[in-house]
């Protein structure tokens, strides 16, 4: 089962390689087909200014807020809004009758360094649960992956210092293997154990049954399309239905 998974990560690795100028450089400017700047994308999720009617806006403060802090993974580069993961998710909790609004707070190109800089303005307003999908363009790039350790464990800091009333999950992220043996290895042992020394959720690894798999993936090799998206939403799900249960419970 680990041999396959690594024989996966590593045709995974051959697309993430040639994508990732696009991943970390061009895509950076727009999310998905809409062309909407990333920033934008990042700072309306935060914001959640005003719009919408009424209704809408008497089900949001009845409903517990989830902040899902992520990479273009998260943001749905290359997909429409309503098929990347974070509005799947919406639409699984509203199935399963949790009050829950999902907030995509995911930008494209974006390393964990990054996430703690964008940390504070993103959580601006109250959030019940904050899903973290860190890391995914540090393996890209190669980092250390103690600095990424170091990161994650800093933004749980920071999520807590300024959300207290948050829970927090982990998303496991895996680097590309043409990197090394041990690298791979380094990069994802950092994941539990930043959850084990903070405590909190860790998720599954977000591409499982996806990384590799051109039928579930773009051209570029990297991004889920929509039946990948589909995989990851499921695969989130798992893991994260029993959070929405509490915090939609509060």
């Amino acid at each position: 089962m680990r041999l396959e998974r690594k024989k996966k990560i590593g045709r995974w690795a051959a697309g993430a390689v040639l994508a990732a100028l696009t991943a970390m450089g061009g895509a950076c400017g727009t999310n998905g087909k809409s062309g909407r700047s990333d920033s934008a994308a990042g700072a309306s999720a935060s914001a959640e200014r005003t719009g919408g009617d009424a209704p809408e806006a008497t089900v949001a403060t009845r409903s517990a807020r989830v902040v899902l802090l992520g990479t273009s993974l998260t943001a749905g580069l290359g997909l429409d809004p309503e098929k990347a993961y974070p509005a799947l998710l919406q639409a699984k909790a509203d199935s399963a009758g949790y009050a829950v609004r999902i907030v995509n707070a995911g930008l494209s190109g974006e390393t964990s360094a990054g996430a703690l800089r964008r940390a504070g303005w993103v959580l601006d307003q109250p959030a019940a649960l904050v899903v973290l999908e860190v890391g995914a363009n540090d393996g890209l790039r190669g980092v250390d992956p103690d600095s990424t350790y170091a990161n994650i464990v800093a933004l749980v800091k920071v999520v807590r210092a300024q959300r207290p009333e948050a829970d927090v999950a982990l998303v496991q992220m895996e680097a590309p293997t043409n990197l090394g043996g041990s690298y791979t290895t380094r990069f994802h042992e950092a994941y539990p154990r930043a959850a084990k020394v903070t405590g909190v959720t860790l998720l599954p690894f977000l591409l499982e049954g996806v990384a590799g798999d051109a039928r579930l993936n773009q051209a570029d090799g990297i991004h889920p399309n929509p039946e990948g998206s589909k995989r990851v939403a499921d695969t989130v799900w798992r893991g994260l239905s029993p959070l929405l249960a509490k915090v939609a419970g509060r």
